[in-house]
């Protein structure tokens, strides 16, 4: 008889902060029934990703076995949690389950992707309960930074997992449900207790207990009262709860209150529809905005951390839908700047300067809180459970190492599992069995490539080095029919020597082929090679780079 097992694996979000992907299965090795917990996305950058539009987990190895695949859970509404279900969903084929804000964002997703909303059920919070084959699966709410986010409650023939999804210890957090100890006391008491904790690894390393939302109201009040010019404010748009502090503290001196950017708006209308917000202050459009004193409006843009199109830079630019920023106005960043991000954040921290603008950020903590349990947060979270091992994720391998080693200092049995790593969870312990080939998706315009396809690396080479394209054509006796022609990308137009550096290429191929022997005119591929050879020689020679070269040889047919 086979024995069953419980495994757990995650696809993205371990060893990483984003594209959160993770399975759980239960039952005989190598024909286990699964669930998987979010698919999400992450963001790329110029330097390594360029052109690429999102990043998203390779889940070849759950597509292959999709047929034992029962269900996807959704924690919260984040990009890196539900950003990828519209593009990888056609591979997969589960039934979608969330919570109503969460559902929402999510048939959305499925939408814009051509897909159907049929695919989402929206579940209720505990003690609602989802079977999905061997999975009893609950939702518990949680706080964090959008409404609505939920842990997962996983029972299974092998003992019940706790899966926190992002949270953070926040009894008043503005919008949305408080972190309830009692709740959590009675969920590890129930039964055999948890036995494994899968839990947020983000602010491991932030040594203090974590804020409440509530706390900052104030300061973000006394901030806007006391601006004389335009108040403009940016933060993350899937921050409800945020926006709704905001726009009071406008509101509460004596300003019109204006939303610029889609996803803001987008956020806070689902907000509303879903019945999550609640009291929200009117706003006016961006039309009536502009008809407004300075002194009476205050903006909430999008864009918190410097992205080229959203609206804090095109405000920084100039005009956006008929309003700009001037000397005396002020501008808030009440978000914490993601790093990787930085470079773009100071780009347009400097703009505004440059037009007198007054730029306030978070540096002194009074206008913006984490989202994420701290360091404190997950002790108090581990003593509360009380689990037979924690396994940490969401975070990169420094900070799931460190929250292993939290939990082992208390006698807890951990392991670091990062993305691809299968780990058994049917024992006292951890075990790592099984390491799986993963990698990531590129949405590149509207297709999907493998991040190992070359398309992104030859994309890079031709970004650092340049192109040079040879165009040649041999006539019926595999003679040249005239000499080679060349177009440059990307390169200087003249070499150290001071010649025309196309010139100088079609010269050295020119007398190239003067003696070219006849077997290697006659060979597609020796000709390329030898024109692709001769090109980056002399562009070594004349300018210090070996370029991508194209080769095209038109061959005339006879007759």
């Amino acid at each position: 008889m086979t024995k069953d097992r419980l495994i757990y694996l995650p696809l993205g979000g371990a060893g990483e902060i984003g594209m959160n992907a993770y399975v759980y299965g239960w039952g005989p090795e190598g024909a286990e029934r699964l669930i998987l917990v979010d698919l999400g996305v992450t963001f790329p950058d110029m330097e390594t990703t360029p052109g690429v539009d999102l990043i998203l987990p390779d889940v070849s190895w759950l597509a292959e076995r999709a047929d034992r695949l029962e269900a996807i859970f959704i924690t919260h509404a984040h990009e890196d949690h539900v950003g990828a279900l519209g593009h990888l969903w056609p591979q997969l084929r589960a039934p979608v389950y969330a919570r109503s804000f969460t559902g929402a964002h999510a048939m959305m997703k499925l939408e814009d992707a051509g897909q159907s909303g049929d695919a989402v059920t929206i579940v209720r919070p505990r003690p609602e309960t989802v079977d999905a084959g061997p999975f009893r699966v609950q939702f518990v709410p949680v706080s964090h930074s959008i409404p609505e986010s939920a842990a997962l409650i996983i029972d299974t023939p092998g003992g019940r997992i706790l899966h926190t999804g992002d949270f953070k210890l926040d009894g008043s957090p503005v919008v949305g449900e408080r972190f309830d100890a009692e709740e959590w006391h009675r969920i590890a008491h129930e039964g055999d207790g948890i036995h494994v904790l899968v839990c947020d690894s983000t602010n491991v390393f932030q040594p203090h207990p974590g804020r409440s939302e509530a706390t900052l109201a104030e300061p973000i009040r006394d901030l806007v009262a006391a601006q004389e010019g335009m108040v403009v404010a940016t933060t993350f748009a899937s921050n409800v709860a945020r926006l709704k502090t905001l726009a009071e503290a406008g509101v509460a001196a004596g300003r019109s209150v204006c939303l610029l950017g889609r996803a803001m708006r987008k956020m806070v209308t689902t907000a509303v529809e879903t019945g999550v917000l609640t009291d929200f202050p009117a706003l006016v459009s961006p039309e009536e905005a502009a008809g407004i004193p300075r002194q009476n409006l205050m903006l909430i843009v999008t864009g918190s951390q410097g992205e080229r199109r959203a609206a804090s830079a095109q405000l920084s630019r100039g005009k956006y839908l008929g309003l700009e920023m001037k000397e005396g106005d002020s501008f808030l960043f009440s978000s914490k700047t993601i790093p990787g991000n930085e470079a773009g954040v100071i780009r347009v921290m400097n703009a505004y300067s440059e037009m007198g603008v007054d730029v306030i950020d978070d540096r002194d903590g009074l206008y913006h809180v984490s989202g994420h349990a701290n360091r404190p947060d997950l002790e108090a979270v581990h003593e509360l459970m009380k689990p037979a091992m924690i396994l940490p994720m969401h975070g990169e391998h420094r900070h799931l190492r460190e929250h292993a080693r939290l939990a082992q200092a208390k006698g807890i049995a951990s392991e670091v599992a990062t993305n691809g790593t299968m780990v058994r969870l049917s024992g006292r312990k951890p075990e790592i069995v099984e390491y799986i080939d993963t990698g990531r998706t590129y949405l590149d315009g509207s297709v999907l490539i493998g991040a190992m396809d070359g398309v992104v690396r030859d994309r890079i080479r031709m970004a650092l080095n340049g192109h040079v394209l040879v165009t040649l054509i041999v006539d019926e006796e595999d003679e040249p029919l005239g000499e080679a022609w060349v177009e440059v990308m990307g390169l200087p137009p003249r070499g150290k020597h001071g010649a025309a550096l196309d010139e100088t290429i079609e010269s050295d191929l020119a007398e190239f082929l003067e003696t070219v022997p006849g077997k290697i005119m006659a060979d597609d591929d020796k000709l390329d090679e030898a024109l692709r050879r001769i090109v980056r020689q002399v562009t070594m020679e004349e300018i210090g780079k070996r370029p991508e070269v194209t080769v095209v040889v038109s061959r005339l047919m006879p007759g």
